[in-house]
């Protein structure tokens, strides 16, 4: 089961609601407290902002030389 955008919003909207369960994918779960629940949410934010961080440079340098040592 992969994380997506759509589990954060789930856990955004019972954070923001007051409750503790949240459904992801027809699986229910109770988490013991508000707090579990915001820890599960930072967790859900950082796996899906790595992802995204981890797609290689968009920068790059080259080094030129030329046959002349300039």
């Amino acid at each position: 089961m992969a994380i997506s955008q759509s589990d954060l919003d789930a856990l955004d909207q019972a954070i923001a609601s007051g409750v503790t369960s949240v459904t992801f994918e027809g699986r229910t779960v109770n988490y013991q407290s508000t707090a579990a629940l915001m820890e599960a949410r930072q967790h859900t934010f950082q796996v899906l902002n790595g992802s995204l961080q981890n797609r290689g440079p968009r920068l790059f340098r080259f080094g030129f030389t030329t046959s002349r040592g300039d």
